[in-house]
């Protein structure tokens, strides 16, 4: 049974190229302590939507306006019924994204020949996994799902948000030189953005000191054939 968080009828900047609807599923096995969703978090059998009397019938009807529809959450690879959902927009004639933290690598192989693009989220240092996850023995999980997605030759964009209470700009420079070693070709920076539930948030300053740093981007840039912040 899906549960379904909600829907974001147009969008883009969540899949690259793309005009897109983005459907949240709820629950994740983390507890970063920076997430922007952390309401869905906790995994819940009751659906906010309805799969067949609300997301795919909106669906149908933009299938002229919209090319692309993108899995998010919460993790969407902890729903049980990923693979008929991505069957099913493929049938509309949609192209399928995956947000995901990679810690599910098994349902990532299982459904990686059936999506086109997957945005895998990088969430520390691998020494600082389990700080900042809230769940011991998730790095192991997210290099094997680098691995699948490079073996797969998958489209694929690792990203770290840079939530300045928690990441240094000695941590971006770590995490890029891993990821570079392991064969990966795009990255992305992104801004940390506040947001009212936030506790204590990072001062505009803090935040925007890792895109000020020329140094650090120029690294970036040198490091990755395709590099970008948002």
């Amino acid at each position: 049974m899906l549960s379904i968080a909600g829907l974001v009828p147009f969008t883009t900047i969540d899949f690259p190229e793309h005009l897109a609807a983005v459907i949240f599923f709820k629950g994740c096995p983390l507890r970063c302590p920076f997430c922007h969703n952390p309401s869905i978090q906790m995994f819940d059998h009751k659906s906010d939507r309805d799969w067949d009397t609300e997301i795919l019938p909106f669906l149908k009807e933009r299938r002229q306006r919209l090319d692309g529809v993108v899995l998010s959450g919460g993790e969407p690879l902890a729903q049980p019924d990923l693979i008929s959902v991505i069957s099913k927009l493929k049938e509309l004639g949609f192209q399928v994204a995956i947000h995901t933290s990679g810690v599910y690598p098994h349902q990532l192989r299982e459904v990686v020949s059936l999506v086109d693009w997957v945005g895998l989220d990088i969430k520390a240092p691998w020494q600082k996994y389990t700080q900042l996850t809230g769940r011991p023995h998730m790095a192991p999980l997210v290099q094997e799902s680098i691995d699948i997605l490079i073996e797969q030759n998958v489209s694929f964009e690792a990203r770290t948000t840079c939530d300045p209470r928690f990441l240094t700009l000695e941590d971006i420079r770590a995490i890029a030189d891993d990821l570079v070693e392991r064969g990966v070709q795009t990255y992305a920076l992104q801004k940390y953005r506040t947001f009212p539930e936030d506790q204590n948030p990072p001062s505009v300053h803090e935040i925007d000191a890792f895109f000020n740093d020329r140094s650090l981007l120029t690294y970036l840039k040198q490091s990755f054939p395709h590099f970008t912040c948002r």
